[in-house]
């Protein structure tokens, strides 16, 4: 075998091995799995819900200006194309609340049109045992979760005592838990966007 045929042979192996590991992380990407997350009865797939949605479900976002006073949001309020805003609420009762931030797809939109891009909820101080119910994550109410079932359900994720974390090519999971009781007092769920933040740039 000569010089040339062992040149050639070597190119086409290296196209296919190029192939098929774009195809592995395309199929990856695919089938990256996304975890629901239940807000007094409302689904939230972050990545696909609207803002609109939350509030057609009966849940009361807010947003926060810039000296940090809730204004109840206006869903018509026209929105940058390719943006990332940050600073809604969503009121849950009491000093019960989750952050979220969303998104604009390629043209711009209404705030209700918006997609909300990460939600993350704080649990320390929230002692409403039926409202901790009426939150969970993957189906799950976060009043049962601990570090242990964490690492039972999703056992490829990373972490320590106190978090259990899981960073894929388009969704970032974070659960945190508190060292001495093992429960879950924050968790966040995001979506990775190449967007503007905040409508600037």
């Amino acid at each position: 075998m000569n010089k040339t045929v062992k040149a050639l042979l070597c190119l086409a192996l290296a196209l296919v091995l190029a192939v098929l590991g774009a195809c592995a992380a395309e199929e990856e990407k695919e089938e990256e799995a996304l975890y629901p997350i239940t807000l007094k009865g409302a689904e939230v797939r972050v990545g696909e819900t609207t803002v609109q949605s939350l509030l057609d479900q009966g849940l009361h976002v807010t947003w926060t200006d810039e000296n940090y006073q809730a204004i109840e949001v206006d869903p018509e309020t026209v929105l940058e194309a390719e943006s990332y805003y940050t600073g809604g609420n969503v009121q849950l009762g009491g000093n019960a609340f989750a952050n979220i931030s969303f998104t604009t797809g390629e043209e711009d939109a209404t705030l209700g049109q918006a997609v909300i891009a990460r939600l993350e909820f704080q649990l320390a101080g929230v002692e409403d045992a039926q409202l901790l119910e009426e939150i969970a994550f993957d189906g799950v109410p976060v009043s049962q979760w601990t570090r242990e079932l964490a690492g039972e359900k999703y056992p490829d994720w990373t972490g320590d005592d106190t978090m259990w974390l899981h960073y894929g090519l388009t969704y970032k999971y974070d659960l945190n838990f508190d060292m001495g009781t093992g429960k879950l007092v924050k968790f966040a769920v995001s979506k990775e966007y190449d967007v503007d933040w905040d409508g600037e740039g």
